[in-house]
């Protein structure tokens, strides 16, 4: 009898740590240059800056470019209000789960009888008949509310410690810092650029190499002169400025830029990449700049699409130019 009461006894054990197992389980689981060179007129910015293609410099971000984008985490997203974050609802609780304190409760009572049914007859066995009942029975009943309430205090804490959710660190990066304005060549020593770059002095033959090269790349998109603008332009920005003649083309119209004067070019930065120096300049200048019908002759209604053949106008842009050490500066990248 004794061995039949003890295994009752296991199994009541197994049954009362399996279902708050398989309960907790269940309730967890589911879950332009559309003109060209035209002064002005870019759309957006476009070509490449090496390894800084993609910071920001102060001016209009490059948005066209053969440089591959750096990957970059998604932005921290709010859990509490995002629904692609938000867990599948859990089936019903169990009784367990909407019941902790009689749920502590039954566990005590169960804790008590099993260990009345474990130990229990042994000790009998063994007392004598002439115990006092009275003091037996207040012993007794102060032992199973002792139990009652460990037990109960154990689930509870259980069940707090289990459903207690980990801290979510988000959104602390270092790379979150933003830059000051970079019109002072200086702000080159910021420690947020690549490793690799090292800084380059512009020298005053640069200066007239880059305000050369505003004049002839001007001239030569006025005349859609395609060889002369490949040697003023890295490769990727002559598919730029062919593309946008052929639009020109095929919509019959044709611009103009004449009469180039610069009125100011500031120094915006200026690095070095391995064997490839990279200098963004702020230029300013004075041109007539203007677009006409190829299709209208000269001095008929319509002819004159936009601008002024004679009235000058000003423009601003970004240029940045790169070479080859020791090599002829091109331009590879315009930015408003």
């Amino acid at each position: 009898m004794l061995n039949s009461s003890k295994l009752i006894a296991v199994c009541i054990v197994a049954s009362l740590i399996g279902l708050p197992t398989l309960s907790f389980a269940k309730a967890r689981g589911g879950g332009g240059f559309s003109s060209g060179a035209r002064g002005g007129s870019s759309s957006m910015g476009m070509g490449s800056r090496g390894s800084r293609t993609y910071q920001d410099n102060g001016a209009k971000p490059i948005e066209q470019s053969t440089t591959a984008k750096p990957q970059t985490a998604p932005p921290p997203t709010n859990a509490a209000n995002s629904p692609m974050t938000q867990p599948t609802p859990a089936t019903s609780p169990s009784w367990l789960q909407r019941n902790p304190l009689l749920a502590g409760i039954a566990g005590g009572l169960a804790g008590t009888w099993i260990g009345h049914m474990l130990f229990g007859a042994t000790e009998s066995s063994a007392k004598t008949t002439d115990a006092e009942p009275g003091a037996s029975s207040g012993n007794s009943f102060g032992l199973i509310l002792l139990l009652m309430l460990v037990g109960a205090g154990a689930f509870y804490y259980f069940k707090k410690v289990r459903q207690r959710p980990a801290p979510v660190f988000t959104g602390l990066s270092g790379g979150m810092a933003t830059r000051g304005s970079l019109l002072d060549i200086s702000s080159n020593n910021s420690t947020d650029r690549p490793a690799t770059d090292t800084d380059y002095t512009v020298t005053t033959d640069d200066k007239a190499a880059f305000q050369q090269l505003l004049t002839d790349i001007q001239s030569a998109w006025s005349v859609q002169d395609v060889a002369a603008l490949r040697q003023f332009l890295t490769p990727e920005m002559l598919s730029y400025f062919s593309t946008a003649m052929a639009e020109d083309n095929s919509r019959g119209v044709q611009n103009h830029v004449e009469g180039v004067e610069l009125l100011k070019g500031d120094v915006r930065e200026a690095w070095s990449e391995d064997n490839t120096d990279y200098a963004t300049v702020d230029l300013r200048w004075n041109a007539r700049d203007y677009t006409v019908s190829t299709t209208i002759p000269r001095g008929e209604p319509g002819h004159l699409i936009d601008g002024s053949e004679d009235t000058p106008t000003e423009s601003y842009e970004v240029w940045t130019f790169m070479r080859v050490r020791d090599g002829r500066w091109l331009l590879s990248a315009i930015q408003q």
